[in-house]
């Protein structure tokens, strides 16, 4: 019987998710993302992308490729995480199980469709979407094949809202002259290799010799890929196996060149690693911590203890004894804090305090008088750009008594211009306020989805 594997890709999802509730947005080059010197580009609507915008990319690159018109967005996970929830609750109503691969993609596999023909595929697959698109108002793509790495090509084909369905009889004829970065699995290191060995297509990477692909790619990974490039992809839909591990890592818009920096970076990335573990529900035995310098050089370094807690003060602890600094290896970039090695039995130790003690070399240069041998106190780390002229930030929800909820669209010189509107308004009028006007006041972002009704039946649906 022809099995029929389903690759859902919701498209654009932050920035569909902030014209969804901004109607003003809607039609306009969005950019999701950090907006200090270093921030990157999260997500970008398709009027982004028509400008070469996209995720992963320097906001101060994306700007400019967009020019004025731009509207970059400060991140609003609490939305896009129950945004999520939703949307996947629609799907697994129709396709049961589904393998989740993030907060916007899932694979599904519905018993339904076992022996289906295309076009019967095709269908259920655009009532899917249908129904997506009726309860959520976010748009998605949807790509079907005999296994995962054709329906995850096939939703690719499928973008911006569309279908793609490829019949098992077209499988190589639509496969073979696909660049070989297509194969998900081929990233660009893989890729270079095989572009030196003359490989650019997915048929020429198939036509490779088994032994010439454990040479070029390895044994294991590389010999996986080959299968998949040739067309034998039987893996199982099935939920994401549990985390094997949690972190959290910033990136700083300007270099750390002091020990007082690092470990205050440190001090955050440990917090919202903890934060994360005990929600998780698991202790961790092994702490990890990731430095990228100015020069992109990235260092990690491990410890693992001789039992599983969650213990704060013994987590940070670890972290900090694993720190190397600027005098060490250069301005640093980036910091974060993972732990690994996670149990649900935690052990309790006699002497917690002895593994809290935290380690400080002594002095060993000029550069580190009066910075690791100060006694004075640490300097505050500066994080985020210098404070607006103003309290508000852009982008920021608000609320009002008399014009409900609306979202900060500028501020400065004392005043705050702030546009009332949501997903189930029309687009909303600006209007401007004191900045120290007692009737606006922060707003919970969820209020711009208006799903109260949802909301209420569940009560957790907006953590995020």
């Amino acid at each position: 019987m022809q099995r029929w594997v389903l690759h859902v890709d919701m498209d654009a999802f932050y920035a569909s998710v902030e014209q969804l509730t901004r109607p003003t947005l809607r039609g306009r080059p969005v950019l999701v993302g950090g907006v200090s010197g270093r921030g990157v580009v999260a997500g970008a609507s398709y009027q982004a992308r028509a400008f070469g915008a996209h995720s992963a990319m320097p906001m101060h690159q994306a700007k400019k490729l967009v020019g004025f018109g731009a509207v970059v967005i400060t991140p609003r996970g609490r939305v896009y995480s129950a945004a999520s929830r939703r949307v996947f609750e629609v799907i697994r109503r129709h396709a049961g199980i589904i393998e989740q691969l993030s907060i916007d993609e899932a694979f599904m596999e519905p018993p339904e469709l076992v022996g289906a023909t295309p076009d019967e595929v095709r269908d259920w697959a655009e009532n899917l979407r249908s129904e997506v698109k009726a309860e959520t108002g976010l748009p998605c793509s949807i790509g079907a094949g005999s296994g995962k790495q054709y329906a995850k090509i096939g939703s690719g084909e499928a973008k911006p809202d569309g279908v793609y369905v490829i019949p098992v009889e077209r499988q190589r004829e639509m496969l073979d002259p696909l660049p070989v970065r297509k194969l998900w699995g081929i990233g660009p290191v893989a890729e270079a290799k095989l572009h030196q060995l003359g490989v650019d297509t997915i048929a020429d990477f198939a036509a490779m010799t088994e032994a010439e692909v454990r040479i070029s790619l390895g044994s294991t990974v590389g010999v996986a890929l080959w299968r998949l490039a040739r067309g034998h992809d039987d893996r199982p839909v099935a939920p994401r196996a549990v985390a094997k591990q949690i972190s959290t890592e910033h990136t700083y818009p300007k270099d750390l060149t002091t020990v007082a920096e690092v470990d205050e970076a440190i001090d955050r990335a440990a917090a919202g690693a903890h934060r994360r573990l005990l929600a998780d529900g698991r202790g961790a035995r092994t702490v990890t911590v990731k430095l990228k310098m100015a020069d992109f050089r990235t260092e990690s370094r491990s410890q693992s203890l001789p039992y599983t807690t969650d213990e704060k003060a013994t987590l940070v602890a670890v972290a900090h004894n694993l720190a190397r600094y600027p005098d060490e290896v250069g301005p640093i970039r980036l910091v974060g804090v993972s732990f690994s090695g996670l149990e649900h039995a935690r052990q309790n130790v006699l002497f917690p305090e002895l593994d809290q003690r935290i380690t400080v070399p002594e002095p060993d240069a000029d550069y580190e008088v009066g910075v690791r041998g100060s006694t004075n106190e640490p300097p505050v780390l500066t994080v985020t750009e210098p404070a607006p002229e103003s309290r508000w930030k852009a982008t920021e929800d608000v609320h009002h008594p008399e014009y409900g909820h609306g979202w900060v669209q500028g501020a400065g010189h004392g005043i705050v211009s702030v546009r009332f509107e949501t997903r189930t308004t029309d687009r909303g009028r600006t209007r401007n306020f004191d900045e120290n006007d007692p009737s606006l006041c922060s707003a919970d972002p969820l209020d711009s989805l208006d799903w109260d009704d949802w909301f209420a039946s569940r009560e957790d649906c907006g953590d995020g």
